[in-house]
């Protein structure tokens, strides 16, 4: 589809989830202009995002994204975001999706190409992202009832030239529990560098599973 407002990716599976990480942490990795959602006291939310992207304006490739959860804006008349993020850091394994992201979105990356892998696409996907061998971190998100849906999120950005916002609609046989059934190991390297390690939670409080769909894109908006 050709469509000057909207940007298009066909996935085979995204999964995410959500974990406990330091209030003190997300605030250092957000700009000022937003303001981390906090799940307690001092206790924000680190969403660790893993797509396998089959159809792009630049082909196939794999991403992980790290965000803090903040809140949105909302708009009389238009969905409620389902959440909002800050993506402090984003891998992949192309550079010609790293250069269409930046370009296009303001998306900060990690500018060595990743090795991103998925295993298991029944009870259990779990997420490796290495770096030359190295391991970056470990992601493991488990299924549940599964539904065909369309979810609205919005993602805030920014560089030396502005701040942004992007709504994205997900849509795809879905599932979301919080069962605590997944996992997350990080590990240290610079995608990971913002974050206290060892006072992250190691699983999560929810997770996200989507199967085969689409991610469109509107245009960018300024503010």
């Amino acid at each position: 589809m050709n469509d000057p407002d909207y940007t298009f990716y066909a996935y085979r599976m995204c999964v995410g989830a959500y974990f406990e990480m330091p209030t003190a942490d997300a605030r250092r990795l957000i700009p000022d202009h937003l303001q981390p959602l906090e799940v307690r006291h001092e206790r924000s939310i680190l969403a660790v995002t893993a797509f396998h992207f089959t159809e792009s304006m630049v082909g196939p490739y794999h991403e992980v994204v790290l965000a803090v959860v903040v809140p949105p804006i909302v708009v009389p008349g238009k969905p409620l975001p389902k959440a909002a993020f800050f993506p402090f850091m984003v891998g992949t394994t192309s550079q010609e999706s790293r250069a269409h992201a930046i370009e296009r979105w303001h998306l900060p990356h990690y500018m060595n190409d990743l090795e991103i892998t998925f295993e298991g696409e029944e009870e259990e996907v779990i997420v490796a992202v290495r770096d030359e061998g190295k391991p970056v971190l470990d992601l493991t998100v488990t299924d549940f009832e599964f539904g065909s849906t369309t979810n609205t999120y919005s993602c805030f950005t920014v560089d030396d030239k502005g701040r942004y916002k992007v709504n994205i609609f997900m849509e795809a046989p879905h599932t979301e529990h919080e069962e605590e059934r997944g996992s997350l190991t990080l590990h240290e390297h610079p995608m990971t560098a913002g974050l206290t390690i060892d006072d992250v939670e190691t699983y999560p409080f929810r997770e996200e599973w989507y199967r085969s769909g689409m991610q469109t894109f509107e245009r960018l908006e300024s503010f």
